[in-house]
């Protein structure tokens, strides 16, 4: 019986490292990515700590121009940020500002990126209207 399994082990080891014959999908070219969304002075933050808050989000980004409204979201059970939130701004100047000033930069502990956010897109008639499950 042990002379079995010692045989067997060389097998599943030579299964295990062989080369197989799996040929990979052929390397197209890169999906192209989303265009850069309109200046507007609503940002779109992403990379958030769960420790974040609206407060604090409010308090980083004012300092690169006046915040009109700065919102973390966050997960209706917990009460723990979802790692991305909005600043609005009261004028297009300060947004740019606001991004260059915070694209890249640590809130904290964490990197954030900051960018113009895109709008929603328009509901679908299915569900009546109605957004779907989870909104």
């Amino acid at each position: 019986m042990a002379m079995r399994a010692a045989a067997a082990a060389p097998r599943s080891l030579r299964r295990l490292f062989s080369t197989s014959t799996f040929i990979p999908p052929p390397i197209t070219a890169a999906t192209p990515a989303t265009p850069p969304a309109e200046p507007s002075t609503n940002l779109f933050v992403s990379g958030l700590s769960k420790r974040t808050t609206s407060e604090g989000l409010h308090e980083a980004f004012s300092k690169f121009g006046q915040v009109v409204n700065a919102r973390v979201v966050t997960d209706r059970v917990s009460g723990y940020s979802k790692g991305f939130g909005f600043v609005r701004y009261a004028s297009l100047e300060d947004a740019a500002e606001g991004i260059k000033g915070m694209d890249g930069k640590f809130l904290d502990g964490w990197v954030i990126f900051a960018e113009y956010a895109r709008p929603r897109p328009p509901l679908s008639p299915q569900n009546n209207g109605a957004p779907p499950y989870g909104r």
